[in-house]
């Protein structure tokens, strides 16, 4: 909108209260929710349902399904029972998709909280709308530093409206330094980083891998960013044989490590340790690489050995997991318990908080989070930085045995109360 030439910045919240402003007051007071007799609060949810990121959201339709029953009775809030409604759109994997479903939930739909996980292509679109629409926003399922920096977040500042829980780069890096210091293999790594918010937060300078490996006496080979659905890591694959690179790491999508593990293999590359953050999560990602799936290792967030449960319907960790075993007939993946944590924690959020006709209120309700989840302890006032929080983090490998698959945990350093299931294997 502009006045006189000026551009004029207006929330969602701020328009409509100009527009109704005019009319009776009494009249908007008996038509607000508070005094509606089944009030409803709408939970705008935004994840890749579809497109490469697509592992990330298998579950969905799973831990919604159960995350509304166990919310069918409604929630209380002081002493009114709140219907909720939760709403949820396709990212397709697309950050300018992700951006304008988050405008339609919050501008179309009014939703009073907006949810997302899954990569910061959909974390921080919908984040930066919910800040611009000044709309309480809770995210997981991105390690911080691409959340926060990748949103030009400035530590002394922070953010008014959107709140983060996950775990950071200096979890993943410490995990990585953990189960590569059990391998024995040469400390000259291969770095594969990707052209996009992830690949180059994990490749900063000074925020992601480079500083940290050489602090630990390791030997960096980043050849530099490549573009994401490349079809061709030649270059990378030369310089990696060239250095003598025993361990390669990075952060890929899953068409991407499949190319370059099968051009690695073509090339005759073959290091003795494969870690990689995001590709290697997920169960369908391993099947499809056949044998060479065996032995290649990354972080682990999630798992039905993770010795928690949910505040919401008091399910293990381990019964979540089986529970969507037993409903899909497909292997558990690891963002099954940070989406059921993120309604959790907005769950909680909705009972706690003093008025939720006022954002501020929602807000502070969210700030004050301390809740033992499904994936470990949320609670902002432990930072690391104004807005997020952190959850555990360990490390494994993927090993095949008689029933195919599976994902076991063999380092815990960070994390010790997370038990170990294995032991780490090299690839040649």
């Amino acid at each position: 909108m502009t006045l006189n030439g000026k551009k004029l910045n207006i929330s969602r919240r701020g328009f409509l209260g100009g527009a109704t402003a005019a009319l009776a007051a009494p009249a908007i007071l008996t038509r607000t929710r508070a005094y509606a007799a089944d009030p409803v609060i709408k939970i705008g949810h935004v994840s890749p349902r579809t497109g490469p990121l697509a592992g990330f959201a298998e579950a969905d339709d799973y831990v919604l399904e159960g995350i509304k029953a166990a919310l069918s009775g409604g929630i209380e809030n002081n002493g009114k029972t709140y219907q909720v409604e939760i709403l949820s759109k396709d990212s397709q994997s697309n950050p300018n998709r992700a951006a304008e479903v988050a405008s339609e939930l919050i501008l179309g739909e009014e939703v009073d909280i907006i949810v997302a996980a899954s990569t910061p292509d959909t974390t921080n679109p919908v984040s930066d709308q919910a800040e611009l629409n000044e709309v309480p926003c809770i995210t997981t399922d991105c390690p911080w530093q691409p959340y926060f920096f990748g949103r030009n977040g400035d530590p002394a500042v922070g953010f008014d409206y959107t709140y983060h829980f996950f775990w950071g780069l200096e979890d993943v890096i410490n995990a990585f330094l953990d189960l590569w210091g059990q391998s024995g293999a040469a400390k000259t790594v291969g770095g594969l980083f990707p052209n996009d918010a992830d690949g180059n937060a994990w490749g900063d300078e000074i925020h992601g891998f480079p500083p940290a490996l050489a602090g630990q006496g390791f030997q960096l080979v980043d050849p530099g960013r490549y573009q994401p659905l490349t079809d061709d890591f030649t270059s990378q694959i030369s310089a990696f044989k060239e250095a003598g690179c025993e361990i390669v790491t990075g952060n890929m999508i899953p068409p991407d490590f499949g190319t370059f593990w099968s051009q690695a293999a073509q090339q005759g590359f073959h290091p003795k340790v494969v870690t990689i953050g995001k590709a290697l999560l997920f169960p369908s990602v391993i099947e499809s690489l056949g044998d060479r799936g065996d032995g290649l290792t990354s972080e682990i967030w999630w798992s039905p050995d993770h010795p928690f449960s949910s505040s919401l319907t008091g399910v293990s960790a381990k019964d979540l997991a089986n529970g969507y075993t037993a409903a899909s007939n497909r292997p558990w993946t690891q963002p099954i318990g940070f989406k059921h944590a993120l309604f959790e924690v907005t769950s909680d959020v909705i009972r706690r908080s003093a008025d939720l006709e006022d954002p501020a209120a929602i807000l502070d309700a969210i700030r004050k989070t301390k809740l033992s989840t499904v994936v470990g302890p949320v609670d902002w006032s432990s930072g690391p930085v104004r807005n997020v929080t952190k959850t555990p983090l360990v490390a494994g490998q993927w090993q095949k045995g008689a029933d195919g698959f599976d994902l076991v945990i063999t380092a815990n350093r960070s994390a010790p109360f997370i038990p170990t299931t294995g032991e780490l294997k090299l690839l040649s």
